[in-house]
């Protein structure tokens, strides 16, 4: 069989809807200068779907500085792998300002986040050793535990007494393997937007020896007094072994970093092979990310602008009577019920009827029932977005209760 004739029966989960879906559902296009209005299909949009948490995208300082960097550097500079030709004293300076933001030894520079979460997990743990994971981890830790040679377990989402029972499990394999136990959370879950309970993780290791690798990609520079993340939050800064930041959310970048002991630091700066052999960042994504980083450390009222935007939205919708779960980070789903094809109505009459702009997650990640709108506040909003999302949310809540928006197809503009 030829290869490519099974894409020819199959284009996959996703793939399934591209010929309705592509440039509207999937594949939209924003357009315009980045923040709480740009334009889809020429009409501007209140839009809750950008990962620019503090509002650095357009922040006029970050433009100065990736404008004068592309200039003087280009975007090439420097060539090669950072271990062959491609290592500067810049990129060395950004990786110690991470490590000291996150009170640890040492940092690594990551090219991007999701290969380098993947990377992480493959260099780190042999088939000796077994990782125990929480259940709504992102698809990068999933994909990255698929490389792993040795067991791994699963426990219940934030479930303490379940992870109890895998680390018993765990702690039983590795004392005949001689391997070693490895956790997997993340700091705020990107979908639901609760926290992982990185502090009762940490008190486990009183009874239990393991480590911790912690994903804080929703949680570097919104969560904690100093924007630090989550183990912050919650006081375990110490606990938490090597905690995982990406620049492409509340620094509104791309790239991403590892923190943690020096010893394990270079292990992986020696050895994995994401890394190795790719090409090193271009010089004016680091000058921008040493930027973005003074600026989300020096500047708190930008972090104190998004959770303003946070409270208000997230109380009006609760006053409101939406569910929005049990969220306690900026991250802010909506619940309704629905089905597949009411959900991309909801959407499509958002869009068109409302201008607001917002994610929307059906099943799998959710029940078949359930329909999941996905916001992202940000420091560019302002309290008028916010009401004028509340009232509209109200509406179409309205509408979904009766069966406005029912039918076997999606109506397509």
């Amino acid at each position: 069989m030829d290869i490519f004739d099974k894409i020819q029966e199959s284009e996959g989960p996703l793939g399934q809807y591209r010929k309705d879906a592509h440039g509207y559902f999937m594949f939209p296009k924003l357009e315009g200068e980045i923040g709480a209005h740009m334009k889809f299909r020429g009409k501007e949009m209140v839009v809750w779907s950008l990962n620019n948490y503090i509002g650095l995208a357009n922040h006029p300082e970050v433009r100065k500085i990736d404008s004068e960097a592309a200039a003087r550097w280009g975007m090439g500079y420097p060539m090669g792998a950072r271990m062959m030709s491609g290592q500067t004293g810049l990129h060395e300076k950004l990786e110690q300002q991470l490590a000291d933001f996150e009170k640890k030894e040492d940092a690594y520079l990551l090219n991007y986040g999701y290969q380098g979460m993947i990377s992480i997990i493959d260099t780190l743990v042999t088939r000796h050793d077994v990782i125990v994971y929480d259940a709504e981890c992102h698809a990068c830790i999933l994909d990255g535990l698929r490389m792993h040679m040795g067991k791994r377990f699963v426990y219940a989402h934030n479930d303490m007494e379940n992870l109890d029972k895998q680390l018993q499990r765990a702690t039983k394999l590795t004392k005949e393997s001689g391997g070693g136990i490895l956790v997997i959370t993340e700091g705020v879950f990107g979908m639901s937007g609760d926290l992982g309970k990185l502090d009762e993780i940490v008190a486990l290791k009183k009874k239990y020896q393991f480590r911790i690798l912690c994903d804080d990609a929703h949680g570097f520079g919104t969560m904690g007094n100093t924007g630090a993340g989550t183990s912050e939050h919650l006081g375990v800064m110490d606990g938490v072994d090597l905690y995982f930041g990406t620049f492409a959310k509340a620094m509104a970048g791309i790239g991403g970093f590892v923190a943690g002991p020096e010893i394990v630091i270079n292990y992986l700066r020696y050895n994995m092979r994401s890394q190795i052999f790719a090409k090193s960042l271009p010089m004016p994504m680091v000058e921008g990310a040493v930027k973005r980083l003074e600026l989300l450390r020096t500047r708190p009222e930008l972090r104190g602008q998004l959770w303003d935007i946070v409270r208000v939205l997230q109380s009006g919708l609760r006053e409101k009577g939406f569910d929005i779960g049990k969220t306690n980070s900026p991250v802010t789903p909506v619940f309704m019920k629905g089905q597949v094809p009411e959900a991309t109505n909801v959407i499509l009459d958002l869009r068109e009827q409302y201008s607001v702009f917002c994610s929307v997650v059906v099943y799998p990640v959710v029940p078949k029932d359930v329909i999941m709108f996905r916001l992202i506040p940000t420091a560019v909003h302002t309290l008028d977005d916010v009401d004028y999302t509340l009232k509209a949310f109200s509406e179409v809540k309205d509408k979904l209760a009766a069966g406005k928006y029912v039918g076997d197809k999606v109506r397509m503009v």
